[in-house]
């Protein structure tokens, strides 16, 4: 907050706007002639001054005198105490006896606000600057003061009772130590030589527990729960994995968890109720949110060693990145027979491609970047595919007529009418499960690009499948009919959206709003940030954004900043598809 165009209340706006969360100040900022920034307490209606002489290690509290400037803040601490009253029913019962809030003492404050704090109905606001070290003290106070301790915290966890629990968060490469995994202890202990398993069943052995301190690592025995500590020796360990003792372990808190979750609580309104999920279906997951959510890719590319030699080592190494960064997919192209990865953007593959060459010693050559449209169908179709052949002496047959609907509920389903209901339920549970594993392995490549077929579900009307046909056979004949359908019937193409923030000196405004209308760039808002800045809300297409921060540097002299993100998927214009169709093609 020390910079001249901070301004304080458009942070708390940003808060609440973009996060919709509900924060609450409890300080307030002030500048001298010079800029040094001080600190107004809202709640002790007191001034806290840092000498910069002393790196901001020593500040000071001052009493307010001035009576203008008491008036305000005590207007701003009596706001304060009546947004907690709005949420605290022991503050709200003790101001309605007091009539009024003068009688308000700053204990009770504070109780208010840990409180709301630990049942996430309030974010209390403290504010300062880190490179002039200006209020971290009071930072770390309040993060003793507001924030829950472990033991009050991830209650749901509780049903593994003393055994261990961790969740990992992080991976990173060391350069002597190899790959290290940094975990948060959930409950119970970990220790050294620890064997532990993963939710999905891998089994590991803690080698070595290191306890972080800065950018140095103390090697450790063990380590409780509500700690963080950073092991070494997990090999298939990935990010959002959760680690127990033993299957056993894992199986037990399930248990004790569907006996304490209610069946018609807020929680499990949550958890889609779609047909034929696994069999092992894990409520655990879905109600500790242990599956880390991670946006689709909006680039792709195809990656090469520099010869048949590195071929191995470069898979390898992309399978270690895989581990440190969850959202780079990396793919086999059964059609190209490429290796193909999947990022965020165009920086996220550069920084790929060099940490390949500096941390393997690999110079991979990565191709064009291709845009990661999807598709989608026009409207519902449906279809019979029949197929018979005769395989090393044995008869296949199998007919089956599939739909494709945009209105279901459920990816998958079965339908339910009386001159189909029979057939269907006279299929085996592994059948079904083959089936709904083939047309969804169908959608994942459309027709026209290639791209995922999105927003789209499939309705089995009928299946026969002739004595003897193999299993192989049946996923085959179901997968070639939703293909037929997505062939026949068309698809369109839906082209990623990035949500674009640009905050630019006034004067270079208007040409930045000209660059981008020639973008086909949807302009939401045009806000004020300070005296000399405006910030500009922008939805565009990716494909209009090659290269658009070296383009923006360019336009604005280099006093603009730009940050996007994805937005979505939206229907492309039918000229524009074609484009894009040609694109990929190679044709433009």
């Amino acid at each position: 907050m020390d910079r001249p165009d901070a301004d304080f209340e458009k942070c708390v706006m940003d808060l609440r706007n973009k996060l919709e969360a509900k924060p609450v100040c409890l300080q307030y900022p002030c500048k001298d002639s010079k800029g040094n920034l001080s600190l107004y307490d809202l709640v002790r209606l007191e001034c806290f001054t840092w000498q910069s002489e002393t790196s901001g290690r020593v500040f000071h509290a001052e009493s307010i005198t001035e009576e203008s400037l008491l008036r305000a803040l005590d207007e701003k601490r009596n706001n304060l105490i009546d947004q907690l009253s709005g949420v605290d029913d022991a503050l709200a019962d003790f101001v309605i006896n007091s009539d009024g809030f003068h009688k308000v003492t700053n204990d009770l404050i504070y109780a208010a606000l840990r409180r709301a704090t630990c049942q996430q109905k309030l974010i209390p606001v403290v504010l300062g600057s880190a490179y002039k070290n200006v209020g971290i003290q009071k930072l770390m106070d309040a993060v003793n003061d507001y924030l829950p301790a472990p033991d009050e915290r991830n209650l749901l966890y509780d049903c593994f009772e003393n055994d261990f629990a961790g969740k990992v968060f992080k991976i990173i490469r060391d350069t002597q130590r190899g790959a290290l995994t940094l975990v948060r202890v959930l409950r119970g202990e970990m220790k050294k030589n620890m064997r532990i398993i993963s939710d999905k069943g891998q089994a590991e052995v803690v080698s070595k527990i290191y306890e972080p301190l800065a950018d140095e690592y103390r090697e450790i025995n063990n380590v409780l729960a509500g700690d963080v500590a950073i092991c070494s020796g997990l090999k298939h360990t990935v990010t959002g994995d959760l680690l127990v003792t033993s299957t056993t372990s894992l199986k037990n808190a399930q248990k004790r968890l569907n006996k304490l979750v209610d069946k018609n609580s807020s929680i499990l309104q949550n958890i889609p109720n779609t047909e034929f999920e696994d069999l092992s279906f894990d409520l655990l997951n879905e109600v500790c949110c242990l599956e880390t959510h991670i946006p689709d890719p909006v680039y792709f590319c195809s990656i090469e060693p520099p010869s048949i030699a590195k071929q191995n080592a470069m898979e390898i190494a992309l399978k270690q990145l895989q581990r440190e960064d969850p959202s780079l997919r990396v793919t086999y192209d059964p059609v190209t027979g490429q290796t193909v990865l999947g990022g965020m953007g165009e920086l996220h593959m550069e920084i790929i491609k060099s940490r390949i060459l500096t941390e393997y010693k690999i110079d991979a050559d990565l191709g064009p970047l291709q845009i990661a449209y999807k598709e989608t169908i026009e409207n519902p179709a449906k279809s019979t595919f029949n197929i018979e052949k005769e395989i090393a002496g044995s008869k296949q047959n199998v007919s089956v007529t599939l739909e494709l609907t945009k209105t279901s509920k459920h990816i998958f389903s079965l339908d339910k009418s009386p001159e189909n209901a029979q057939n269907l339920q006279s299929l085996r549970p592994k059948t079904l499960q083959m089936l709904r594993k083939a047309c969804l392995a169908a959608l994942e490549r459309g027709p026209k690009v290639g791209g995922q077929v999105v927003d789209t579900q499939i309705c089995l009307h009928n299946i026969n499948i002739g004595r003897g046909t193999a299993d192989s056979f049946v996923m085959a004949a179901a997968g070639q009919c939703v293909q037929k359908i997505l062939s026949d019937s068309g698809t369109r193409l839906l082209e990623p959206i990035m949500s674009i923030q640009i905050i630019a000196p006034n004067e270079k405004i208007s040409s930045i709003l000209a660059d981008l209308s020639r973008r086909r760039a949807n302009i939401n808002d045009v806000l004020p940030k300070g005296d000399k800045y405006k910030s500009v809300l922008v939805d565009a297409p990716l494909a209009e954004l090659s290269n658009y921060s070296s383009v923006l540097r360019t336009i604005s002299s280099g006093t603009a900043s730009v940050t996007m993100q994805p937005n979505g998927f939206l229907h492309m214009h039918v000229n524009q598809e074609e484009l894009a169709i040609r694109k990929v093609q190679g044709l433009e």
